[in-house]
């Protein structure tokens, strides 16, 4: 509330124990101005026109009656109260207060719960006089109480007055000021906290801003265990903090700890003098605390755990501090819970990342095994038709030789021959019985069991089987090798890598700009990366009737990198495959080879270099796919 709005209430009472009391009762909704004596409680009056003025009174100088009956003159409008101890609050006395200008009463103890509420509720009801018929009492105390307030005022030093005036204002100066920085340190240690989103920092981190801007002696965190049980000390100011929380420093979450009090009710505790409470814990970290708050730490209704901020001084909190700390501390409890969501939102997307990529190895390692089972399948059968062919072939030299054995046997050849022989009869081929079998094979027909080109077609079914499954082995570890850096003239490299593709003349147009900046790159790899692209492309255009593919090397509008494209006027690629072309063993040549992991290979040499591979496809109409590599800038 706007400090000039708040309505100012004068307590005049000798007792300094009593005035603290109204002070820290009232304090937070009115200004409360203060005397210890019947006339400096009249100059104040005077000088500062409150709207209430409580009076006790048993005063020492002046009578609390006769300060009543002179304030009726002085400020008429002004309501008054009495302040009675409670043994001499009966009705006799009640109606000689209400005859002399008080309009209520409040009893000693004074009942500081309820005050603030009780004087609230007196200010906004009318008062009218009680005793109309009573004006020649007032009148005679009022002179009465003139003549006494001119003989003390005779024995009361004026300077005396101006200090005790300056002293009110100073204080209630240095009470808004007070209230001020606290609002200002609450807003600055929230702002500081509420940006820092790791919990590890955030918490050490609030506990030394909270000390270094409050000049506390001591903070600490508690927060709640899993089980609801414990306040564990997460972070506390300075060593003694360290070494509490090293040592697992908690709380029993109960009525018998200010922390524990503090988060079971939800409200804040205040111990303005740790001395004087027998229950109270005595740290050995903290020995010099002498006033303690506690303060929860609530997010919507969910208490997280407790703050304790600690002083070396007694009395050092009041409602003021209340306020500011409590929106403090509910700052901080937002601080804490958001770094705990996102805490918990990095985990999650953690254990999805791992998940995926255990799912993305399991699938790739299938499909890799179903690929290469696929690739290897025709072998074992050609091997086999070779192995048959081989030993019918045999079978007939060895029918052919056996007439003519004396006559070969002087041949250079003939020690070969027969250790073929001999090979083939220890391995158990009976070629004598397969001779005998190939005699009855009618002429027309015998050259399908022992043709040359059968065996040789076999061959190259093993050949091609063979080759595909070495290139899945660099597709898949070519990318992995250690990069053998050098400095690369991407048109140079582009013209020899099209001229050793021996695609037909005319299918490539090459387009390289002049006074082109180097590369810094592998050679073989980034090689690698263009041979897949043309090919990719000109197995896109195999029954196209006028196939055309174009290779460009051109300055990219991107600062710092060089565009190479490779661009054909093939079927495209449709959108609903478009991002699965990137994916390990995607393949859409079918029966016509690849492995699936061209692309994927592309991509991952390209992004090793600091590049980036792109593609533009409309169907009907062609593909590009486009290369930025970063310049040399060592050049």
């Amino acid at each position: 509330m706007d400090p000039k709005k708040l309505r100012k209430i004068l307590y005049i009472d000798h007792s300094a124990e009593d005035r603290a009391l109204v002070r820290g009762s009232l304090g937070e909704d009115f200004i409360v101005l203060e005397a210890a004596s019947g006339i400096s409680g009249i100059d104040l009056a005077i000088d500062t026109e409150p709207h209430l003025v409580l009076i006790d009174t048993e005063l020492l100088d002046l009578t609390g009656y006769e300060v009543a009956t002179r304030l009726q003159t002085i400020i008429p409008g002004t309501p008054l109260m009495a302040v009675y101890p409670s043994q001499h609050v009966m009705a006799a006395i009640q109606k000689f207060g209400l005859a002399v200008g008080f309009s209520g009463y409040i009893s000693k103890p004074i009942e500081t719960q309820t005050l603030p509420q009780d004087i609230a509720t007196f200010l906004n009801r009318k008062h009218e006089s009680v005793f109309p018929d009573y004006d020649h009492l007032i009148a005679h105390q009022s002179e009465l109480a003139a003549r006494l307030e001119d003989k003390v005022r005779q024995l009361s030093n004026i300077d005396n007055r101006r200090e005790f005036l300056d002293e009110q204002n100073r204080r209630m100066i240095d009470t808004l000021q007070r209230r001020q920085r606290l609002l200002e340190n609450a807003a600055y240690v929230g702002k500081a906290i509420t940006s820092i989103l790791d919990l590890n920092e955030l918490l050490p981190t609030a506990v030394n801003i909270i000390c270094e801007e409050y000049n506390f002696y001591y903070a600490g965190i508690f927060l709640i265990d899993a089980g609801g049980e414990w306040a564990e000390l997460c972070a506390g100011h300075g060593e003694a903090g360290q070494a509490m929380v090293a040592a697992g420093h908690k709380l029993k979450v109960d009525t018998n700890s200010m922390i524990g009090k503090a988060i079971e009710f939800q409200t804040a505790q205040i111990s303005l003098d740790v001395g004087t409470e027998a229950g109270h814990f005595r740290n050995p970290h903290l020995p010099e605390t002498r006033s303690e708050m506690a303060l929860p730490l609530i997010v919507k209704r969910k208490v997280l755990g407790a703050i304790t901020v600690q002083s070396t001084e007694a009395d050092a909190f009041d409602g003021d501090d209340i306020t500011a700390l409590q929106t403090l501390a509910d700052q901080l409890a937002i601080a804490i819970n958001n770094a705990r969501l996102l805490h918990d939102l990095d985990q999650a997307n953690h254990e999805l990342l791992r998940t995926k990529t255990f799912e993305a190895i399991a699938t790739a390692t299938g499909e890799a095994i179903h690929w290469v089972g696929n690739k290897a399948a025709p072998i074992p059968g050609s091997i086999e038709r070779v192995k048959e062919d081989l030993y019918n072939l045999l079978a007939l030299i060895q029918a052919l030789t056996t007439d003519q054995k004396e006559a070969l046997q002087v041949h250079p050849f003939w020690p070969t021959l027969q250790e073929v022989f001999e090979t083939a009869a220890a391995n158990g081929v009976d070629l004598a019985a397969l001779a005998a079998e190939l005699a009855e094979v009618p002429e027309t027909r015998l050259s399908l069991f022992v043709g040359i080109e059968s065996i040789l077609e076999d061959l190259e079914i093993v050949e091609n089987s063979a080759t595909t499954i070495l290139s899945l082995k660099e597709d898949l570890i070519g990318p992995a090798r250690e990069p053998q850096i050098t400095t690369i003239h991407l048109p140079d490299l582009l013209k020899q890598t099209v001229a050793g593709m021996g695609l037909p003349k005319g299918v490539i147009v090459t387009d390289f700009a002049e006074n082109l900046p180097s590369i810094q790159a592998d050679t073989r790899q980034i090689d690698r990366v263009f041979i897949n692209l043309i090919k990719n492309a000109w197995e896109a255009l195999h029954q196209h009737p006028d196939p055309k593919i174009t290779v460009s090397v051109q300055p990219s509008s991107e600062p710092g990198f060089v565009a190479v494209e490779v661009i054909d006027n093939g079927p495209g690629i449709p959108p609903e495959i478009m991002e699965k072309i990137w994916v390990s063993f995607f393949t859409t040549k079918k029966n016509r080879g690849g492995t699936g992991l061209g692309l994927s290979a592309c991509m991952e040499i390209i992004n090793q270099s600091g590049g980036k591979i792109l593609v533009d496809s409309k169907v009907g109409e062609g593909t590009t796919f486009r290369v930025l590599l970063p310049v040399n800038t060592e050049a």
